[in-house]
């Protein structure tokens, strides 16, 4: 628990990161909109430990959910076999179906991972993968707002499918160049596959897809739906 009574002044000199732009908020100093002298009273200590501090690390666990935990890790094994049984299959459907652009999975022969994969993942290629549609930023979200079963979350591992737009979610603080630098394309949608059965899976993208190419029709975007390399941030390898 944090009690914070708003009287101390964290913008007194001593603490950069109140008095220092945030790199996670666009530059944003703290102190001066949350400060003494801010609009809101002097709340920069809580607002901080909320919007980065829970943010980045959460809140403790409660009992009740750490039964959860330790009863879910009794069927971890069997779920992550259907799980990546899943996955194979609907990343060998998505490659196959004509409005989509690319997938990106290891468990797939056109994967330039694959060999490795096939080397060292010895039960599976894991349940999450990657694909790009073909048309604009606007297609990825309706395929998004049309699905009946799979959740529009960020998480990843859970038992059931969950889908997220990283351009318009998780990297939609980046710019355009930044975004592709990380591989993040306007269309590209990122998936979790969960233990349902298959056929729900494949339905439900089928109809979500049908429905999102009525809506956005293609467009300009098509030229860069295919899924870029990552640029690695150092050209040569490190010394150390």
């Amino acid at each position: 628990m944090i009690v914070d009574g708003g009287t101390y002044d964290f913008g007194n000199g001593k603490y950069p990161q109140f008095t220092e732009p945030s790199e996670g908020y666009h530059g944003l100093v703290f102190n001066d909109v949350f400060g003494k002298n801010g609009p809101f009273g002097n709340i920069a200590f809580i607002i901080r430990a909320r919007v980065e501090g829970l943010r980045d690390f959460g809140p403790a666990i409660s009992p009740f959910n750490s039964f959860l935990l330790l009863q879910g890790v009794e069927t971890l094994s069997l779920r992550v076999e259907r799980t990546v049984e899943n996955a194979l299959k609907v990343a060998q459907w998505l490659e196959q179906h004509p409005q989509v652009a690319s997938v990106n999975y290891p468990g797939l022969p056109s994967s330039p991972h694959h060999k490795n994969a096939a080397k060292y993942l010895k039960r599976g290629f894991g349940g999450v993968l990657s694909f790009a549609l073909h048309g604009s930023k606007e297609t990825a979200s309706s395929l998004i707002d049309n699905l009946k079963i799979i959740s529009h979350l960020a998480n990843v591992g859970d038992a059931k499918t969950l889908i997220i737009q990283p351009s318009a979610t998780t990297h939609q603080q980046l710019s355009e160049q930044e975004q592709l630098a990380s591989g993040v394309t306007p269309t590209l949608l990122r998936l979790s596959v969960g233990i349902e059965h298959f056929e729900d899976i494949r339905a439900d993208l089928e109809q979500a897809i049908a429905a999102a190419t009525k809506a956005a029709p293609q467009g300009e975007a098509d030229e860069a739906a295919a899924v870029p390399e990552a640029v690695a941030e150092h050209a040569q390898p490190l010394e150390v």
